[in-house]
């Protein structure tokens, strides 16, 4: 039997990660505002999780932490100090909160995604209208919109069928993004999962998805969609991904 681990304990950690853990928390809390804001999420549904991400002056350096939401607490409860912290392993260390406070039950999913996907910083989950109907379809949904050239690349791609309890989730997500530019992935008969380079990247993501979702919803009923050529759609999302915005 393998010998017990040492819990981590916040306070006990040096100040630098402290205060790195205290800045995603605020973040955090902050950006499960955007999802029903955007109406993403209903009731309880849905989550934010950031990883921890340390700067000591000689650049970002990732930590064995990330940031996630509380299980089954209201949106309007939400504060920086009810965000739960959990290792990359998807446990919660000894962060302050009471220890009846447990993380989001996709807790499992995020913290696989963190483990394997070094380039990400951020996960979200949503059960969002238009792209969880997408999802129960398991259809990905087309390329057909220069908004969906930017921001995801091509098609937004279907995930496998996973149930929640283990990191199944989180299998999926990885296995099906690895060879994608999308940020999102339709799981099916679930939902979608972004992800990004933060936290904010990823619920933008969440925001476009469920956007874009509707918009091709509409435009089947009117029709056939004519999907962008393949040489469009790169131009278009080497522009915006590089080019479109402040540097």
């Amino acid at each position: 039997m393998a010998a017990p681990t040492t819990p981590i304990i916040l306070s006990e950690l040096d100040e630098d990660i402290q205060r790195a853990v205290s800045a995603a928390r605020e973040r955090v809390a902050a950006l499960h505002a955007e999802l029903p804001r955007w109406g993403l999420v209903v009731w309880t549904a849905g989550n934010v999780s950031e990883r921890v991400v340390v700067d000591r002056g000689a650049g970002p350096e990732p930590t064995d932490l990330f940031v996630i939401k509380p299980s089954g607490v209201s949106y309007d409860e939400l504060e920086a100090d009810t965000m739960v912290v959990c290792t990359l392993a998807g446990d919660k260390i000894d962060d302050g909160t009471p220890a009846a406070l447990t993380p989001s039950s996709d807790t499992a999913a995020h913290a696989y995604v963190y483990r394997h996907m070094e380039r990400v910083g951020g996960v979200v989950h949503t059960h969002s209208t238009y792209a969880t109907a997408w999802a129960a379809r398991r259809q990905p949904i087309p390329c057909a919109l220069t908004m969906m050239a930017d921001e995801f690349g091509g098609d937004i791609p279907v995930g496998p069928l996973a149930l929640i309890g283990d990191d199944s989730i989180g299998r999926g997500i990885v296995e099906t993004l690895a060879h994608s530019p999308s940020p999102a992935v339709l799981m099916a008969n679930h939902g979608p999962f972004t992800i990004g380079p933060d936290a904010r990247s990823a619920v933008k993501a969440a925001a476009m998805c469920e956007e874009v979702a509707r918009t091709m919803h509409v435009a089947l009923q009117l029709g056939e969609a004519v999907p962008l050529p393949t040489e469009v759609v790169a131009r278009l999302h080497d522009r915006y991904q590089n080019v479109y915005g402040q540097h």
